[in-house]
């Protein structure tokens, strides 16, 4: 098979090129290396003899097409995008033009090149909105919403928010469009939280990882306080890169009974914590006491958000397999190994 993976040395996409070299596959990455730890990732990647890398950018038509053209894929893993809120909010054009405009560049090379392409993409759970219509009820570390205590279905309705929603909503809605009026063999994956090795967290994005490291520093004798924003009760289902690579893999292959569709994709209810949470499992993991602060809450952030995985476990019998402690425990030997 022949994988273009756009966005394939960030995080996710730098997992799944290592899980195809290694089934024998022809993966190529086309990565503009904006992103942190993507030139990493990169370095790590070229131990495969079969792996290609292409530097483009998502925003330019051409190098998109020139690519798409070069290879003529069997199957596209779009994960290239700006994937930080507050980056859309400081710089809404940029944000518009690389997750939007960018994912409408691609779909127009499949469209023109190679139509009977499989697609598949990396969306978010964003595309729901804040959620403050919802009635919750709040416990001494977490938020739970009424009447969805197993997660959300993909009948929540679309309310797209902020301009990451909108961009990310746009691109998303694209896709689905294009298999209707295109019949191209698109599929919408839309996340909540996503976390493992080659994960290069930031304060803006990964907030598991980006915690596991601030607890590590305070292990390691720095005793600066990190921030919280709002009161940490906010819940996110957590969904370890493995599992993510596993699906990806499988969503090509069973591509017939899936496209045209969106799924909402987490760890599930069983997987999921709250920012207060995660900061008490790290103090008992870690057997260390922890400082923080609070700051003030982001923008449009959602008090809770995790997918109910039903459909696509109907669908192709996906099923998160990696649990939370498990996997926060593999990221924190990761951390200590590249750190």
């Amino acid at each position: 098979m022949r994988y273009l993976i756009t966005g394939g040395c960030g995080f996710l996409g730098s997992n799944i090129s290592a899980a195809l070299l290694e089934q024998g596959h022809m993966v190529v990455a086309f990565d503009n290396l904006f992103r942190t730890g993507s030139t990493l990732n990169k370095t790590w990647l070229e131990k495969h003899n079969s792996f290609t890398f292409r530097h483009g950018d998502i925003r330019n038509y051409q190098d998109i097409r020139q690519v798409v053209q070069e290879i003529k894929p069997d199957c596209i893993f779009h994960l290239a995008g700006q994937v930080a809120m507050t980056t859309s909010i400081e710089r809404p054009l940029y944000d518009f033009q690389t997750n939007a405009l960018g994912t409408l560049n691609l779909l127009e090379s499949i469209r023109e090149i190679v139509p009977q392409c499989t697609l598949v993409y990396s969306s978010t759970n964003k595309v729901y909105g804040d959620l403050e219509h919802l009635q919750y009820q709040e416990s001494s570390t977490r938020f739970t919403p009424l009447g969805f205590e197993a997660g959300f279905k993909e009948n929540l309705g679309l309310d797209f928010q902020s301009p990451y929603g909108c961009s990310k909503g746009a691109a998303d809605q694209y896709i689905l469009d294009y298999y209707r009026i295109y019949d191209l063999k698109g599929v919408v994956l839309r996340h909540s939280s996503m976390y493992g090795h080659r994960q290069y967290s930031t304060y803006d994005q990964g907030w598991v990882g980006w915690f596991c490291e601030q607890a590590l520093r305070q292990v390691k004798g720095d005793p600066a306080p990190f921030t919280i924003a709002g009161n940490g009760k906010q819940v996110r289902d957590l969904l370890h890169c493995d599992d993510a690579v596993n699906l990806y893999i499988q969503a090509h292959y069973h591509i017939d009974k899936i496209c045209g569709q969106a799924f909402n994709i987490g760890g599930g209810i069983g997987n999921s914590l709250s920012i207060l949470e995660l900061i008490n499992f790290l103090e008992i993991e870690l057997k260390h006491s922890l400082s923080w602060q609070h700051i003030e809450a982001r923008v449009s952030d959602q008090k809770f958000f995790v997918s109910n995985n039903t459909k696509i476990y109907d669908a192709i019998q996906w099923r998160p397999q990696i649990n939370k402690e498990e996997g926060i425990r593999k990221i924190l030997s990761w951390i200590k190994d590249h750190t």
